[in-house]
């Protein structure tokens, strides 16, 4: 159970041009003004958004991968920071293209906004000699998770159902997981 005015929230953030409008995997814009039939898990059809797809390809910046080496690094910050904040944080990850983490964070969505804004800064700095520049794409996701069997679903997605080269922690042991090869993977 939360505390009075927060809310468990399950953090998901991209890298800069790593999910974009009229991705093959599915998308949403802002408010829904433009989205695709499907998502990642129920993908929509291959033409779906084709031509949307094709421009945001050509007038994006590259796709921002995170280097292994720097994973556990990048991790390191935003946990730190969500805990300098004073908030419990029970698990996080990060791994090529995206970071998660399972979070008590106030109910007010402009607030997590603002709260994560400062913790991708924070990772940003951590890595500028090695990565410089921005590193994460506007905005990201704050599911609400409001059940026990919820948390405890997120709790393992994110701890223990990520990649194989993707770093993780979780409040647990305190340890800093490193990521592991996985030659399949690029």
């Amino acid at each position: 159970m939360p505390k009075r005015g927060m809310r468990w929230r399950h953090v998901i953030i991209n890298t800069k041009s790593s999910w974009l409008h009229g991705d093959k995997r599915g998308f949403r814009s802002r408010d829904h003004r433009i989205h695709s039939s499907g998502d990642y898990k129920n993908r929509p059809p291959e033409s779906e958004h084709e031509g949307l797809r094709d421009y945001m390809l050509e007038h994006s910046s590259d796709r921002v991968h995170i280097p292994l080496k720097l994973r556990v690094t990048i991790l390191q910050a935003l946990v730190a920071r969500l805990r300098k904040e004073g908030f419990v944080i029970l698990t996080a990850s990060v791994g090529a293209f995206h970071a998660h983490a399972l979070v008590e964070l106030p109910d007010h969505r402009g607030t997590v906004r603002q709260i994560v804004g400062r913790c991708k800064q924070c990772a940003c700095e951590a890595v500028k000699r090695e990565l410089p520049g921005s590193i994460w794409s506007a905005g990201g996701e704050f599911k609400p998770v409001d059940t026990g069997s919820h948390q405890r679903r997120a709790y393992n997605y994110i701890y223990e159902d990520q990649e194989p080269d993707a770093a993780t922690w979780s409040y647990k042991d305190n340890v800093f997981r490193a990521p592991r090869e996985d030659p399949g993977r690029r």
